[in-house]
C-alpha cells in the first residue's frame, strides 16, 4: 500500500497492482485531480474509505467517430423531444448521479467529498456536463474532466427518462469536438455504445 505524501506526486504505474490500485490517501485538491488525470490516474472510492487511486491496465475509450448509434436511437434522436445543453446544471447532474437508484450497483461512490471536489473543479472551467430536459426538466446528464488536449475524461451519467443518458453521450461523441472520451473501466453499457478497452500504455501515450 504506497501512500502519497503531500506533494502532488504518483508512483510509477509499474506499480500498480492488477486491478490498477497505484495509491491510497492525498487529497482531492484542484490541482491534484487536474495532475491525475492529465497522467491517466483517477479516484474511485467510497464513503469511509481512504482515496483510493487507479490506473487500470486496460483502459475503457471511446474514440468519437467510433460511436455506435442503433436504428432505435436514430429515431430516439430524430423525435427531437428534447433540448441538449452544456454546463447548465453541472451541481444538478452530479447530484443525480449520485442520488439515482441503480439497480446493478449496491451504492454510489459519489461521496460528500467527491461532489465537492468535483464541483470545485467546475467552477475552475475543468469539469463539463452535459444535460437533457425534457418539458423543462433535467431527465438526463453526464459530467468529467475536460484535459483541455481534446480529451474527456467521463465520470458519471444519469437517466430519468428511457434512452437520455445515451442521447448526452452520443451528442458528447458528436458535437463536442473531442479526439477522446475516457469511460476508465468496461462497461457493457459503453461497449454497446462503441468503445473499447486499449492497454495503458497506448492509452498514456494519446495523453
Amino acid at each position: 500500500m504506497i501512500w502519497l505524501p503531500k506533494e502532488i506526486v504518483f508512483p510509477p504505474y509499474e506499480l500498480a497492482n492488477e486491478e490498477g490500485v497505484l495509491a491510497f490517501g492525498g487529497d482531492l485538491s484542484a490541482e491534484r485531480l487536474e495532475f491525475a488525470y492529465k497522467n491517466g490516474i483517477f479516484p474511485w472510492f467510497n464513503e469511509g474509505e481512504p482515496i483510493v487511486w487507479y490506473a487500470p491496465p486496460q483502459r475503457m475509450i471511446l474514440f468519437p467517430n467510433e460511436v455506435k448509434v442503433s436504428k432505435s436511437m436514430k429515431q430516439v434522436l430524430r423525435k427531437d423531444n428534447f433540448v441538449i445543453t452544456k454546463n447548465k446544471a453541472f451541481n444538478e447532474v452530479i447530484f443525480n448521479c449520485r442520488h439515482i437508484n441503480r439497480n446493478d450497483q449496491l451504492g454510489t461512490w459519489i461521496t460528500d467529498d467527491m461532489e465537492d471536489a468535483y464541483i470545485n473543479l467546475h467552477d475552475k472551467g475543468i469539469a463539463k456536463s452535459i444535460e437533457v430536459w425534457q418539458d423543462d426538466k433535467l431527465v438526463a446528464g453526464l459530467y468529467g474532466v475536460d484535459l483541455k488536449n481534446g480529451v474527456f475524461c467521463g465520470e458519471s451519467m444519469f437517466s430519468k427518462a428511457s434512452n437520455m443518458s445515451k442521447v448526452a453521450f452520443i451528442h458528447l461523441a458528436k458535437n463536442c469536438g473531442y479526439k477522446l472520451i475516457d469511460c476508465q473501466v468496461y462497461n457493457e453499457h459503453l461497449a454497446s455504445l462503441g468503445a473499447r478497452e486499449i492497454n495503458r500504455s497506448e492509452f498514456l501515450n494519446f495523453l
